[in-house]
């Protein structure tokens, strides 16, 4: 879950930099590895190493000529429109855990990989894989600066769902003490209409909903009932599954449309095997790749080749 991002962004985080281009990648829980070969996959990935800043994974030296990087000089043409997939949470603040014991940053990775390959795949060769380390705090002014230095055209954060503490229950999965909620399932989209381009944020994160729910998947109800406390959110567009959170920092504070999926709830025991499977990552990842295609070609269309 996003909770996390509502923490302020200190002056000081700024620091990091003169480091942003020298490499590298919720914690509401703490994860733990998965054993069994039945549940294999769902292991967690040996620790990558300790660097410090931001790793923008497949793009090489930075050697961006500064044109390429003015938004008005790039927005639409899919070849030269660029999208930023931010891999939520970070190695060391891994997020939530899963109801088998799994860090969410694992299955944030795992997918966020998978829509960076498909997007390249249908168009989109300028897509960045954002990955970000270190603690939960400075990781979110980090992912921001990033964002905005590369005039990214278009942010999209990645995250699987949870539920607060209050709805957890005890079991034990392969000897392990673990929790799980089975209460509530389904992906959901959220925006910030604080986005310096909120409108837009919208545009897009109704199409992803659109696309989710045309594969047959639903999205998550329960952030519009009461008893979700403080993370109940007002849902923008009840066909796609939008939400408004407002206070994001990854949403609000970025100079790009801004949009933060969470692809499904991992605390939910049938869902998890869902989300962990490459079956729905090819789902979700082809539901990301058609909206991009839609929301780059209406306005293409609107605007003409620039």
């Amino acid at each position: 879950m996003a909770a996390l991002m509502l923490l302020p962004i200190d002056a000081s985080d700024a620091g990091w930099l003169s480091d942003i281009f020298k490499g590298s990648s919720k914690r509401t829980k703490s994860p733990a590895h998965v054993t069994s070969p039945k549940r294999a996959a769902l292991a967690k990935p040996a620790a990558p190493q300790k660097h410090h800043g931001v790793k923008l994974a497949a793009l090489g030296p930075v050697t961006l000529n500064p044109s390429a990087l003015d938004p008005a000089a790039t927005t639409c043409d899919p070849s030269k429109f660029r999208i930023v997939l931010d891999v939520g949470h970070t190695a060391e603040s891994e997020g939530a855990t899963s109801a088998r014991n799994v860090a969410e940053f694992v299955f944030n990775l795992r997918l966020a990989q998978r829509i960076e390959e498909k997007l390249k795949a249908e168009g989109f060769p300028e897509t960045r894989l954002l990955l970000t380390e270190g603690k939960a705090r400075p990781s979110l002014a980090k992912r921001v600066t990033v964002a905005n230095n590369l005039r990214a055209n278009l942010f999209l954060s990645i995250h699987h769902d949870s539920v607060p503490d209050s709805f957890l229950e005890k079991w034990e999965f392969e000897g392990k003490k673990s929790h799980f909620s089975d209460r509530f399932s389904g992906y959901s989209v959220f925006v910030s209409r604080n986005n310096p381009d909120f409108k837009t944020s919208l545009s897009f994160a109704e199409l992803v909903g659109k696309e989710m729910k045309a594969r047959g998947m639903q999205y998550a109800e329960q952030y519009t009932q009461s008893i979700m406390g403080r993370y109940q959110h007002p849902l923008l567009n009840k066909e796609s599954g939008v939400y408004s959170y407002d206070k994001l920092i990854v949403l609000k504070s970025t100079r790009m449309p801004a949009v933060l999926l969470e692809a499904g709830s991992i605390i939910n025991r049938e869902e998890e095997l869902k989300m962990d499977s490459p079956e729905r990552r090819d789902i979700i990842s082809g539901a990301v790749a058609t909206a991009a295609k839609e929301f780059c070609g209406s306005q293409w269309a609107f605007l003409g080749p620039l």
